[in-house]
């Protein structure tokens, strides 16, 4: 098979690429910037572009199939000329469906706590051999790319995407993976770009569920109020509803330790989010063979995905942790979780405004009250992320107020907040005290293994 990306350097289509590279296809493609990992790993390969831009005469007949990105527009000449030539043109996620369609797919949506719940599941299937096919959206440990896909797995676990599919086809992703056992994890606004109201974006939940084939499995979280509206007036009698909640567990010494039938059972990770997704995870892979015992004894070694309350580095007093939350919820929740965990440290909290939405002066308003847990929040954005997503400008005080918090500070420069944690950790003396970042983008390039390092 020969199939050409068209905007291979996107973090799904490069790992895609590699999939089917790995697979024995003919993999080219074409982009106009490609940055690391993308690059490094493409390079690795064999796969990396001789140069960039698009080049039309390279799409000949005797290509089978063109993977097109989100990245591209719809006049990309390389597509033009695609569709000239009649050439079947795929987005990623119908080219994963096509590629699973003899496979039982699990298939993990929601607002939050998708790429963890993936993990999770994928964590276990490989501890407990299951070979499975997949898609996730973070590097995991112990897997070397993000996209598997193989001739002899029976399994794919696919992580979810509700953002749109490619510049030709505004469906959500997740609309496309028609799954035997879907799980939605949580609803809550977000792409106000795509979905302007709330009630639109809730609707392709409520679509996703309708997609499940004949005789599969909804699991939702029941303690999401949004997600079980979706769930209990969906009024299918073909699928299985399995509502998931908090499940029995307890805080010693630093760690969350699962109550269970046969024992306690100590994990790595914690925060109640944490908690509803290995329970959405437990399930997933009871369908799919797996007993409570096999979970419970694989799930103790799970670290967590990239960037998902991810330890920097630790002291016996202090701790810096990096995560990718960034919309309402998220903060909340991941603000939460490390209280739970630390209850006697002090919680210096710094998020970055950084996606469309959270920069949209009508959306900032959800974020009210989101920070209220940390003892010493900071919120941080950049004029230049306003300008690239071509936003108008905000004021700091305008942010401020949004939070609905007094004690929050809000900085534009991120030098500048960075020497505020810095003396703020200096004046905690011999207090314990705790780092969360807190961020989709990287702060304008921080190093948090050095800040790390300068403040523990």
């Amino acid at each position: 098979m020969n199939v050409h990306f068209i905007a291979i350097g996107g973090s799904a289509m490069h790992n895609l690429a590699i999939a089917l590279h790995q697979k024995g296809y003919h993999v080219t493609g074409s982009d106009d910037e490609i940055f690391d990992p993308a690059r490094g790993r493409l390079e690795r390969y064999g796969l990396l572009p001789e140069s960039y831009g698009w080049h039309p005469e390279r799409i000949t007949p005797n290509l089978d199939a063109i993977v097109l990105g989100m990245h591209a527009r719809a006049d990309n000449p390389e597509l033009l000329r695609a569709q000239e030539l009649g050439i079947k043109i795929f987005s990623y996620p119908e080219y994963l469906y096509e590629q699973s369609k003899t496979k039982t797919r699990v298939v993990i949506g929601g607002s939050h706590g998708k790429t963890t719940t993936t993990a999770m599941i994928l964590h276990v299937l490989q501890h407990c051999g299951i070979e499975a096919d997949y898609m996730v959206g973070a590097q995991l440990e112990g897997f070397e790319v993000m996209v598997r896909l193989s001739e002899t797995a029976k399994v794919m676990v696919i992580e979810g995407d509700e953002y749109l599919t490619s510049p030709i086809d505004r469906r959500p992703k997740f609309h496309l993976y028609k799954p035997h056992v879907a799980i939605v994890t949580g609803i809550e606004w977000d792409h106000i770009n795509v979905f302007p109201t709330f009630e639109i974006y809730k609707d392709q939940f409520a679509q996703f569920v309708n997609l499940i084939e004949p005789g599969g499995r909804l699991i939702y979280c029941n303690d999401d109020p949004e997600v079980r509206d979706v769930a209990l007036k969906n009024t299918r009698t073909d699928i299985a509803k399995q509502p998931y909640d908090v499940p029995p567990h307890e805080v010693e010494r630093g760690i969350t330790y699962l109550n269970t039938a046969h024992g306690r059972v100590p994990l790595r990770v914690f925060g109640n989010h944490n908690l509803l997704n290995l329970t959405a995870a437990r399930y997933a892979c009871n369908s799919l063979g797996v007993t409570d015992e096999q979970f419970d004894e694989a799930i103790q070694s799970f670290g967590g995905a990239s960037k998902r309350l991810e330890l920097v580095k630790a002291t016996e007093h202090s701790a810096v942790y990096k995560d990718f939350a960034h919309a309402p919820s998220k903060l909340r929740a991941t603000i939460a979780a490390m209280k739970g965990q630390y209850p006697d440290r002090r919680l210096v909290a710094c998020m970055e405004l950084h996606t469309f939405s959270s920069l949209t002066a009508e959306f900032l308003k959800q974020y009210a009250g989101t920070m209220d847990r940390a003892d010493v929040p900071f919120v941080y954005y950049s004029q230049h992320a306003l300008q690239l997503k071509k936003l108008p400008d905000l004021d700091p005080e305008q942010v401020r107020a949004a939070f609905a918090n007094e004690r929050v500070r809000v900085f534009t420069d991120s030098k500048q907040m960075v020497d505020a944690v810095v003396q703020t950790f200096k004046q905690s003396g011999s207090q314990a005290i705790n780092l969360l970042m807190m961020s989709s983008g990287n702060f304008d390039g921080i190093d948090f293994k050095q800040l790390a390092d300068e403040l523990i």
